[in-house]
């Protein structure tokens, strides 16, 4: 811990939410990024649709990763966001520089969302393992938002609800839906 803080937790559970928070911060400021390449690489049908979703899910994943500093900080923890830090220290893979139309960018960003939020759910049961409710709360606020920017995302990959369509988790298939006759 290189601060003091008086946030009435043990030192070594706020050395794990630190280190958690870390995490998550350096896979925010990735994923923004990541989008913000989807935003201006975009070409294709519904363009401006998707530019514009593109440019609001960055903007909800810079404020996450503001949050997650700031909670390290109150923590005493020492917040590591350089653009260094977050590519050595994210839970996320390089964005598939291929990507060009707007299926392509949807998906990339599809798996990249899901991967991430995957990560902010493990830390909601850590940090109530730890018994913080703080940062137990910071993280459900923030899936909340973040699985609503994928759902946003995800129906641009559906034409019709009457479609066969795979549900992909990060990087794997969970099952195979058909509609019923």
């Amino acid at each position: 811990m290189k601060f003091p803080s008086h946030i009435n937790l043990p030192r070594e559970a706020r050395a794990e939410l630190v280190e958690l928070l870390n995490t998550c911060l350096a896979t925010s400021i990735d994923l923004h990024w990541q989008v913000k390449q989807a935003h201006w690489n975009i070409r294709g049908r519904d363009f401006i649709s998707r530019h514009e979703l593109f440019d609001e899910v960055a903007d909800h994943v810079r404020k996450q990763a503001d949050a997650f500093a700031e909670r390290a900080g109150a923590l005493g923890g020492y917040a590591q966001g350089t653009i260094r830090l977050a590519t050595k220290n994210s839970e996320l893979e390089e964005y598939d520089l291929s990507a060009v139309n707007g299926d392509d960018h949807i998906r990339v960003l599809v798996e990249r969302v899901a991967t991430y939020a995957a990560t902010i759910r493990e830390g909601i049961q850590r940090a109530g393992d730890l018994d913080d409710p703080v940062t137990e709360d910071l993280f459900t606020q923030t899936l909340a938002q973040v699985e609503q920017d994928l759902w946003f995302l995800e129906s641009h990959l559906y034409g019709s609800a009457a479609g066969s369509r795979t549900e992909v988790a990060p990087s794997s298939i969970l099952e195979e839906r058909t509609p019923d006759a």
